[in-house]
């Protein structure tokens, strides 16, 4: 999965004009995989497996098992239940994404909900930076200016203590 990672993150660089930072932002890049189960709930009429929220990190890659649960968030503010094939998965922009990338890629807001005699599993495969975070300057313009401050993505993590409830942490940690 670490590849699938690598192969859209190198596809938006290049888009963007800034595939010569690929190489060097992949070397920083280090991953945590995660197992996880959402039990059936224990109340009728009780759905949430994991309430709305963005990823705190730069991507974020999950794969369900045959139990859907998984709803999107459209721009439009609907949500829409992701039903893959069994082989699917889906990559998903994180806060870091649209620091990094001055707000032209934003993240995926996203959340579990559950059915009443199903146990649903998943696994994410979450990628974090060593280091700085910072814009490219090829990705800032009259039309773009600066949004946001270079921040340390391990700091930035630990600060989501205080940052929780913040819609987007990582515009409430770093924006200018």
């Amino acid at each position: 999965m670490a590849e699938i990672d690598e192969a859209v993150t190198r596809m938006v660089f290049e888009n963007y004009g800034v595939e010569k930072y690929h190489d060097d932002h992949f070397r920083s890049t280090f991953y945590y995989l995660r197992l996880i189960k959402y039990k059936e709930p224990k109340k009728l009429g009780v759905d949430v497996g994991l309430r709305s929220h963005t990823d705190k990190t730069f991507s974020s890659i999950l794969h369900q098992n045959n139990v859907n649960g998984l709803e999107i968030n459209t721009k439009t503010d609907e949500w829409v239940v992701f039903d893959p094939l069994p082989s699917s998965v889906i990559f998903m922009a994180g806060d870091v994404f649209q620091v990094w990338s001055n707000d032209r890629v934003r993240p995926c807001r996203h959340r579990v909900t559950l059915k009443e005699n199903e146990v649903r599993y998943s696994f994410g495969l979450f990628s974090l930076h060593k280091g700085v975070i910072h814009v490219p300057d090829e990705l800032l313009d009259k039309d773009h200016p600066l949004r946001y401050k270079p921040f340390n993505h391990l700091e930035f993590l630990r600060a989501q203590k205080d940052l929780s409830e913040t819609e987007y942490a990582a515009k409430a940690y770093c924006a200018i």
